[in-house]
């Protein structure tokens, strides 16, 4: 039985946010950038190359790849500081301020936790907790790895493997996440969801007829 490709960590974020987005991106393969994209890539160019550094009594590893093979997840953890008696403690750097949006908050929230689990299952150690650190307001912000955290992050990538294995881009939501999104215009939700609208609106007449 041939093994399933791995499901980057960032596909957890992407599905969190919108499915359809997690589906071009992932499924089929389109990606275009955006104001937010670009300050995200500038704020990763910090910390993507690989190193370690002891400070303060942790050990410090930037660019940590990170995997679980009982979740089929693959990726990689912006920094990981190791605590004295080893526990990994992860820590996402993401763009913006603190105070983001609790919908954004949560996508990023899932995402750490994905590295949390993948981290549990490569070190044999309890993973309790980790850390975003937004670079607009050079501040953390502690995100406990709650049960109902870890419960989410297995859904989401069971959910992600279905989608992918049945190749089926999920429909348009035209919502308030839209106008943010990077693939706005390759995903064109107005016009869809006014397509859709408009077969219903058929569909309907036909029932009535009948």
């Amino acid at each position: 039985m041939d093994t399933p490709d791995p499901i980057p960590l960032s596909a957890l974020q992407h599905w969190r946010y919108c499915p359809r987005q997690c589906a071009l991106i992932h499924l089929e393969q389109a990606f275009e950038e955006n104001i937010h994209t670009l300050r995200g890539q500038a704020v990763h160019a910090q910390v993507d190359q690989p190193g370690v550094e002891v400070r303060a009594g942790l050990r410090v590893e930037r660019a940590l790849p990170v995997f679980s093979d009982r979740l089929g997840l693959i990726g990689k953890a912006d920094v990981v500081e190791f605590l004295a008696d080893g526990t990994p403690y992860p820590v996402e750097y993401k763009h913006g301020a603190r105070n983001k949006k609790a919908e954004i908050a949560a996508c990023d929230d899932l995402q750490l936790a994905g590295q949390a689990l993948c981290l549990e299952e490569m070190t044999g150690r309890p993973v309790p907790e980790g850390a975003l650190f937004y670079a607009s307001s050079k501040r953390r912000r502690v995100v406990p790895i709650t049960p109902e955290l870890r419960a989410e992050v297995e859904a989401t990538a069971a959910a992600i493997r279905n989608m992918l294995a049945a190749g089926r881009t999920p429909p348009p939501v035209n919502n308030e996440r839209c106008p943010g999104c990077s693939l706005r215009e390759l995903c064109q939700p107005g016009a869809l969801a006014a397509r859709d609208t408009q077969a219903d609106f058929a569909r309907h007449l036909f029932d009535l007829d009948a």
